[in-house]
């Protein structure tokens, strides 16, 4: 388990990204500065189009700010190459999609698996982790299924499993409960607040769903690429 000490471990001062589309210029970020403490369980609400997830993107090593500063992990993220960034988002940072992004071929345990495969985790430590965090889902039984073979909640959770398997101490979900009904959504929620609880990592989602909104232990809201609002942490 983490230590729970308080500590920004998302950091961005004034970060701007800018977008050439069809000769036009778009600011899609507009001088964002946001602080996220270690072990926080926060969402970043607003509409279509402000931001949300091109922050999520810039934090998560996926894209680059056009200007600004943005420090994630104790790690300034201005002037790391290519490989710096993978192996960032190898070591540091789980990722939760709205379209799972499982490999098709694979099944639930080797999705899992996967990650710690690219870390070079050998393959009996590999498998006991995988299955550990299955099982926590509540996906022992599914362990050999293809992703075809899941729903869609359950293709969420082996999702949730990826991103958490290597222990990140980040975790990013970007519209997670998008394409799952509310029963499914708000169980979803529940497992991952749990893992928040238990392991202290950090949740940052974007979202439209009021039911993330409600779970979150801070509200940001986004508007043309600005912050409206920063939240209180509770």
């Amino acid at each position: 388990m983490k230590k729970n000490v308080k500590q920004p471990v998302i950091l961005t001062k004034s970060l701007y990204k800018d977008y050439n589309s069809d000769g036009l210029a778009v600011h899609a970020l507009n001088g964002i500065d946001l602080t996220l403490e270690a072990g926080e369980f926060t969402a970043i609400a607003g509409p279509s189009g402000s931001g949300k997830t091109t922050l999520l993107n810039i934090i998560g090593g996926i894209d680059r700010p056009s200007r600004g500063e943005i420090m994630v992990a104790g790690s300034s993220l201005n002037g790391m190459n290519n490989t710096e960034l993978s192996d960032l988002r190898l070591y540091k940072i789980g990722f939760i999609f709205q379209a799972y992004n499982l490999i098709p071929v694979l099944t639930a345990m080797e999705n899992v698996e996967y990650i710690l495969m690219l870390q070079g985790v050998g393959r009996d430590e590999r498998y006991e982790r995988s299955a550990r965090i299955l099982q926590e889902v509540g996906l022992a039984q599914e362990m050999k299924r293809r992703p075809a073979e899941l729903s869609g909640g359950q293709q969420q959770r082996v999702a949730v499993a990826r991103a958490m398997v290597s222990d990140p101490e980040i975790i990013l979900a970007d519209e997670p409960t998008a394409n799952l009904d509310q029963k499914t959504g708000s169980a979803l929620l529940d497992l991952m607040k749990r893992l928040n609880r238990e392991k202290g990592t950090t949740f940052l989602f974007s979202t439209h769903d009021s039911m993330v909104m409600k779970r979150a232990g801070r509200l940001i809201t986004l508007s043309d690429g600005k912050v409206l609002s920063a939240g209180k942490r509770r």
